[in-house]
């Protein structure tokens, strides 16, 4: 009787499992949108100069960091579920802090706390979905990161149109967070494994190596450097596209938001058809082509050829990175070995968001002292370097069939 109703229920739990991480993943883009539409009403209130939203974005980005970089460790202490738990309540917390707050200092505090959550819940979920699926559910995880970032702006605008106030839409997504944090707290132990195995066998989430350890491998350091690299080529053109198309290159601001649009459009729909053939092809083959097409959309865009040739070029790169940095966190393990795969994958979401600060400042200097138009090449410069250093990162790793290392030199 105890066999049948393992069998039954075990389907079961892993189906819930998968709900709540689309739903957080989900969670995760909430806020990033909510923000930009509550931005001027903030800043009325609390009579805030125009720039001030920085100092929320930097406390926010600060905590992520710290979360996600040290989200290995975490898990060893926490596990999964819990450490998911306490993420999602903090980040909830945080949010619904926001709409308490007396003053601006307070919410950009509170910011902090809100950072750690997500950073914490992004690479938890990133790491136990290596661990326990394939290819096709990572793919559709990040793709649910669109769904979630695209609803943020609605149900700001609903709250202000409804009651004229920004608090609404805060209170609202934080306290889904809390509400989801509480689910993650009741299933906690069955996070712990996801897959059947033998009981000799470990999972990335089943290691407890130092992070110290870690840090000493040079193979690991590499890793982490491409996720760097990579979500500097996501944001460049969402940055700067539009500054670049109006103000460069003449074209009328209805159709640069129309290029934008799309551009996310593609990216979207990359990330939601990446599941249906990414185990077909292989997640190695997949990340190539995919950079190499993202490349030659950069040429595109460089070759400034005419305003429908440019939205081609900007659909094409949108929809070549899309799949990437999923694929690229499927495969840590094989990058840096199974025993250090999980604290690589905090690291690795730590320093892709060290790189959405950095890499399209730097695209913002370099139009400044030399003209807009040098974004394309840069983009293109950026995307060659993420290839040679994934081709490099790779070479340990001799052949992968069937999801299933052969050997690994």
């Amino acid at each position: 009787m105890t066999t049948t109703t393992t069998s039954i229920s075990a389907p079961r739990a892993s189906i819930i499992l998968i709900i709540l991480m689309f739903i957080a993943f989900i969670s995760l883009g909430l806020p990033d949108g909510l923000l930009g539409v509550a931005w001027p009403s903030i800043r009325r209130e609390f009579s805030l100069p125009l720039d001030n939203l920085g100092f929320l974005i930097v406390s926010s980005v600060c905590g992520y960091l710290l979360s996600s970089f040290s989200s290995g460790w975490l898990m060893n202490r926490l596990g999964v579920g819990y450490l998911l738990a306490a993420s999602c309540i903090a980040t909830g917390a945080g949010l619904i802090g926001y709409t308490l707050a007396p003053s601006w200092p307070m919410i950009v505090l509170l910011g902090t706390m809100a950072g750690l959550g997500a950073g914490a819940i992004d690479a938890g979920l990133n790491t136990y979905a290596a661990a326990n699926h394939g290819e096709k559910v990572m793919q559709w995880l990040h793709a649910s990161f669109g769904v979630g970032i695209t609803l943020g702006p609605i149900i700001m605008t609903k709250g202000l149109e409804l009651f004229g106030a920004w608090r609404f839409g805060y209170v609202l997504v934080g306290a889904a967070q809390i509400t989801l944090g509480i689910c993650f707290a009741f299933t906690a132990s069955r996070w712990t494994r996801g897959k059947i195995k033998n009981d000799d066998e470990k999972q990335l989430t089943d290691y407890k190596t130092p992070m110290r350890e870690t840090l000493s491998q040079p193979i690991v350091w590499l890793s982490i450097f491409l996720f760097f690299n990579y979500t500097g080529i996501e944001v460049i053109l969402s940055n700067w596209g539009y500054t670049l198309l109006t103000e460069s290159r003449g074209i009328a601001p209805s159709v640069a938001g129309l290029v934008i649009g799309s551009y996310w459009g593609t990216f979207t729909v990359g990330r939601v058809l990446a599941g249906f053939y990414t185990q077909r092809i292989g997640a190695h083959t997949l990340i190539i082509g995919s950079v190499i097409l993202a490349f030659i959309g950069a040429l595109i865009v460089w070759a400034n050829v005419g305003e429908t040739v440019t939205l081609i070029g900007f659909m094409v790169v949108g929809f070549a990175v899309a799949p990437v940095f999923p694929a690229m966190v499927s495969t840590t393990h094989l990058r840096v070995g199974e025993k250090h795969a999980a604290n690589t994958i905090g690291m690795q979401v730590s320093a892709a968001a060290l790189g959405i600060a950095t890499l399209p400042s730097i695209a913002g200097i370099l139009a400044r002292n030399i003209s807009l138009e040098i974004i394309p090449p840069y983009l293109a410069f950026i995307t060659v370097t993420l290839l040679f250093f994934y081709t490099l990162s790779m070479r340990s790793t001799t052949k992968v069939k069937n999801d299933e290392i052969v050997s690994v030199a």
